[in-house]
């Protein structure tokens, strides 16, 4: 998939998000679906050498205390 960059000046942050709320309710559920999945691909992409990091979690551990 080839995306193009464009840019879109507002004159405030309401003017800026009408805009953007616009532009994705202009698009169709496919092509939603489809620039979500780039996005996802292409931060994947950036943040290789921290993908150990993401993975790693608390672990919960449960200690049985059997009382007298």
């Amino acid at each position: 998939m080839r995306k193009k960059i464009w840019v879109h000046t507002s004159r405030s942050f309401l003017e800026a998000k009408t805009f953007d709320d616009q532009y994705y309710l202009d698009m169709t559920h496919q092509e939603r679906v489809e620039t979500v999945q780039y996005l996802r691909e292409t931060y994947v992409k950036m943040n290789k050498k921290n993908a150990h990091a993401r993975g790693k979690r608390l672990r919960r551990v449960i200690k049985v205390i059997k009382q007298a």
